[in-house]
């Protein structure tokens, strides 16, 4: 019993009610967290039932992976050990769980890349009778580079289908397959929505992982799309939200901010894309005419145009201390970073730069930078300034 009453929670600050009790208050979160979950499977083109909020994309991920796995091992123990293919530029939270499969004995491997795109004759002939899923992201969060998800789609779909494009993979051996059809294909699409079409079918993906913070200002949510069909095993029990795939209240307000940022997102995107484009190609050609390295060049990380975020722009400064070149940014009031945040003490340096161009020297000494809608031009116009001040400084 709740000896404040109903008015006090009524007027009380946010959404107090829980999602799962059956008072006014529980049904009111209730259908907070239900409309949201429409509104966003109609932006994804899902059904409601595919839509399961996490606590981000970090969670997102592990359970699309390692919940995939665990779930084909207990439903039909298989015969050889289970392969998965994984993205090496992909975020940690696929890269670090996709590892920690293969100290469970499943044989891992990371997708062939060439310029900049997963290499399809390759990834034919990697393909096997016990690959269960391939996991990969739809746009590269440090480099901005956009991935060829269709096209790895397209691949997985045929291998058993009896096209003779699967004759280059190895002949059928005896195996108890743990799933029906092509391997289950995931794509970790949190970087996309401010840019990309934000569809199931644009990537081609059964699996699907978005982040409430990519879009806007909301932390601590996020959501996988995930079928019913496709088995899942949650990491942990107790109340069975959502689909028993995340138990726990439910964060009704949170909810409610994701669907709305994500709505604004899609609304505005073609506005936001032709804006960043200008941007870019004035941000880039003032870095070529105002920015030289002694005995070395600045290098721009970033695939064709037609493969390219507009909004995320990746330099290295060969031989040159990128973390001292953020600290002075930093202090002129410009949040930007070397790697992605959740690798800023890697002493390798850029693991996606690394995996993209194979050259050590532009992976150890990178710069990310980043916009979003709000960003006015004269700040990027302030930034530009800003940052050959400051490379001129660490140069010298």
């Amino acid at each position: 019993m709740n000896l404040f009453g109903r008015t006090y929670l009524d007027h009380s600050a946010g959404i107090s009610g829980n999602p799962s009790s059956p008072h006014e208050e529980g049904r009111h979160a209730k259908k907070i967290v239900e409309d949201a979950r429409k509104e966003i499977a109609r932006l994804i083109e899902v059904q409601p039932d595919d839509v399961v909020f996490t606590s981000g994309a970090t969670e997102a991920n592990a359970l699309a992976i390692i919940g995939v796995v665990r779930a084909c091992l207990q439903l039909k123990p298989c015969t050889l050990p289970l392969h998965i293919l994984y993205l090496p530029s992909s975020h940690a939270s696929v890269v670090e769980n996709v590892k920690s499969l293969a100290n469970e004995g499943v044989n891992v491997e990371a997708l062939p890349i060439k310029n900049y795109q997963v290499d399809i004759e390759k990834l034919k002939k990697m393909i096997r009778p016990e690959t269960i899923l391939v996991s990969m992201d739809a746009v590269c969060g440090e480099t901005g580079v956009i991935w060829n998800t269709r096209e790895v789609a397209d691949v997985l779909k045929k291998f058993r289908t009896g096209n003779p494009e699967k004759q280059s993979a190895p002949a059928a051996r005896p195996i108890q397959l743990c799933f029906s059809g092509s391997p289950v294909l995931h794509i970790d699409a949190s970087q996309a929505p401010l840019t990309e079409k934000i569809s199931r079918a644009h990537f081609g993906a059964d699996l699907l992982t978005f982040d409430a913070s990519k879009v806007g200002t909301t932390r601590g949510i996020g959501i996988l799309i995930a079928h019913r069909t496709i088995p899942i095993l949650p990491f942990y029990y107790g109340g069975g939200q959502e689909r028993g795939l995340h138990s726990g209240s439910e964060a009704p307000d949170l909810a409610q901010s994701f669907a709305r940022d994500l709505c604004a997102v899609n609304r505005n995107r073609e506005k936001f894309v032709t804006r960043a484009k200008k941007e870019r190609a004035q941000l880039i050609d003032f870095i070529k005419k105002n920015i030289k390295l002694k005995e070395s060049e600045v290098y721009i990380n970033e695939a064709p145009a037609d493969r390219q975020v507009p909004n995320i722009l990746n330099l290295s400064f060969p031989n040159q201390d990128t973390d001292y070149l953020v600290a002075l940014l930093d202090e002129a009031g410009f949040a930007v970073s070397t790697r992605s945040a959740c690798e800023t003490n890697s002493a390798d340096g850029s693991r996606a730069v690394f995996s993209l161009t194979g050259d050590k020297s532009r992976a150890l000494a990178t710069l990310r930078i980043s916009w979003g809608a709000s960003t006015s031009h004269r700040s990027l116009s302030r930034f530009a300034k800003a940052l050959a001040k400051a490379a001129e400084f660490i140069t010298t």
